[in-house]
């Protein structure tokens, strides 16, 4: 039916009055419109006298007659099988009619109960698909990535891990991270989340929190914690966002010299290979390249040159323990604040067992998964509260009102500033690991760890091995391969083929020069397995054999790349090193898991 626009406009509800535009009779005040199954009586008065009825008329369903239905041979039936019901529109009277089964419509009633029936067991066989396909084991989910990992995991058994980052987790770390806590969305904090159905995992944040701050003595009143972060390259990016502005200046650590990209990078051609460095300007500070320890006179010069906002402290590959009272002077003397990236030593720290940053740092910031043992991720501790009193103010200034505004900027910058839902898995991982770094056997455990790492450093000097700084204070040590006519590619390399895993680092020479001519080596993940000291004296035979082999390679094939890997092919010396690290591997249990 095509309408004008005029027609159309005064259709308004003339649908609920007239079938036809023949005006209904005066004994009966009301138009039918009737169908085999429904019918609507309503009420001829219902009109709006600003809106005339249609010339068109205008039918939602043909009109039928008592004669077509007796035709039909329905008439009377339909008329008692049909049930009234009168309820009102808008204040007018309406009717609804229904029909009633019949015994006639059993037949019927029986065909759709039976397609009921098939309809029901289809629906059960689809539920019964999903969750069989839902609760399938990995072996038989995807065999493809179960193989894959069972190979790692017997590489991770029968290999000897010395990577400073890396650690084995226990099992109930294991279980926390597997849980069904991954499948929640959180995003917010505890008691300020975007959805619902979060009262649990709110309760396991905040305990997380808790655990935090008394796994490393801290009080509620001074001191905040956020656990959020994936990663602690998340967190520091975090603490710039938070606290600076773009283009505004950061100072840590010169990644060559011992520290971490996250703290800001050039190359030496320029490129900008850290976020840190593409949104801020950094400047970083150095080691002597003689001794190997930070050069502080140099440090304060630079910084109050540059005058950083931020002075950052704290490495991947610096064996030394960390001077926080003269960076603190530092920073006071530029005006920075002090973050303190203990990544690599947060588990020392914890267990007593290195200096503690947070008697001068203004922020700390760590992994949780390194010398602490935890889950991979990140977290952030802040300063709260009033500031203390600088040196030298008279006792009527500084009434305490000057207060440390770090809680809300670094929160907003972690969410929803760079990130989205937390990994609740992971938090709560983490809350089981920080219940057990405040126990009596994590501080042995650490004890162990720079035990072992001052047994392997005794070992390598006896053998008339150079390590930079000359030993270790904490869990890693750097192995200065120059004197051997090595490069740190070459021996990680044929370590690697030997199932013994570290990694190269570069190393100042006495020119001040940087070249890849080292490996770093940590001790907490074969302490997780059980070695002792002992252990670790034959692992510096290994290491020995591993460079000897190293050497035998490059004096025949050269130390390029391409010919250098192509010596290293079905050498016998490596086969013969790989079978007695294996035996010696498979001896210490691989935590979390039945070998």
């Amino acid at each position: 039916m095509d309408l004008s626009h005029s027609q159309s406009s005064n259709l308004s509800l003339g649908f609920l009055t007239h079938a036809s535009s023949s005006p209904a009779p005066a004994s009966n005040h009301r138009s039918r419109i009737v169908d085999d199954s429904i019918s609507f009586q309503i009420d001829s008065n219902f009109q709006d006298p600003s809106h005339p009825v249609p010339q068109i008329p205008l039918q939602l369903m043909e009109s039928q007659t008592d004669n077509q239905k007796e035709q039909n041979g329905k008439g009377n039936r339909e008329s008692e099988d049909e049930k009234e019901e009168e309820f009102r529109i808008l204040g007018h009277s309406m009717c609804f009619k229904r029909k009633r089964d019949s015994g006639d419509s059993q037949s019927s009633s029986s065909s759709s109960l039976k397609s009921s029936r098939g309809s029901s067991n289809d629906l059960e066989s689809r539920r019964n698909a999903v969750r069989a396909w839902g609760n399938q084991t990995l072996r038989v989910a995807d065999p493809d990535v179960f193989e894959i990992l069972e190979k790692e995991k017997q590489r991770q058994y029968k290999g000897i891990e010395l990577i400073a980052s890396e650690n084995f987790v226990c099992k109930a770390v294991m279980e926390a991270l597997g849980s069904h806590l991954t499948n929640k969305y959180s995003e917010g904090y505890s008691g300020a989340r975007y959805y619902g159905g979060n009262q649990y995992i709110d309760e396991i944040e905040t305990l997380c929190c808790e655990r935090a701050l008394a796994a490393f003595g801290l009080d509620s009143e001074n001191w905040g914690v956020n656990v959020q972060p994936y990663s602690c390259t998340s967190a520091n990016f975090a603490v710039y966002t938070g606290l600076l502005l773009p283009g505004d200046r950061i100072m840590g650590l010169d990644t060559p010299s011992g520290g971490n990209s996250s703290h800001g990078y050039y190359l030496p051609n320029g490129r900008k290979v850290s976020g840190a460095s593409i949104f801020f300007e950094s400047l970083a500070y150095k080691v002597n390249p003689q001794t190997g320890y930070i050069d502080f006179d140099k440090l304060e010069e630079r910084a109050l040159d540059f005058r950083p906002k931020i002075l950052i402290c704290g490495g991947s590959s610096y064996p030394r323990e960390w001077d926080y009272s003269r960076f603190r002077q530092i920073a006071d003397k530029c005006g920075a604040v002090l973050l303190c990236d203990m990544a690599q030593i947060s588990g020392l720290v914890a267990a007593k067992e290195s200096v503690s940053p947070f008697d001068y740092c203004d922020i700390v910031t760590s992994t949780t998964h390194k010398s602490l043992r935890g889950p991979r991720g990140g977290i952030i501790f802040y300063r709260k509260g009033s500031k203390p009193r600088k040196r030298g103010m008279l006792l009527n200034q500084g009434d305490g009102s000057d207060r440390y505004d770090f809680e809300e900027k670094i929160n907003f910058a972690v969410f929803p500033a760079l990130q989205g839902g937390p990994h609740n898995n992971h938090i709560a991982a983490l809350a089981i690991a920080l219940k057990q770094v405040a126990t009596p056997e994590y501080k042995a455990y650490m004890q162990q760890v720079k035990k072992n790492a001052q047994a392997l450093a005794s070992a390598l000097l006896r053998r008339n091995c150079r390590l930079v700084t000359g030993g270790t204070d904490n869990h890693l040590l750097l192995w200065d391969l120059r004197t051997l006519g090595l490069t740190g590619k070459n021996f990680e390399k044929v370590c690697e083929l030997c199932h013994v895993t570290l990694n190269k680092v570069t190393i100042f020479d006495d020119n001040g020069t940087i070249t890849p001519g080292g490996v770093r080596i940590g001790t907490p993940a074969m302490t997780s397995r059980g070695c002792l000291e002992a252990d670790f004296e034959t692992i510096a035979d290994f290491l020995l054999r591993a460079a000897q082999i190293a050497s035998s390679v490059q004096r025949e094939h050269g130390k390029l790349p391409k010919a250098f890997l192509k010596g290293l092919e079905n050498n016998k010396d490596i086969i013969e090193l790989r079978t007695w690290v294996e035996s010696f591997a498979s001896q210490f249990a691989m935590p979390g898991f039945d070998v």
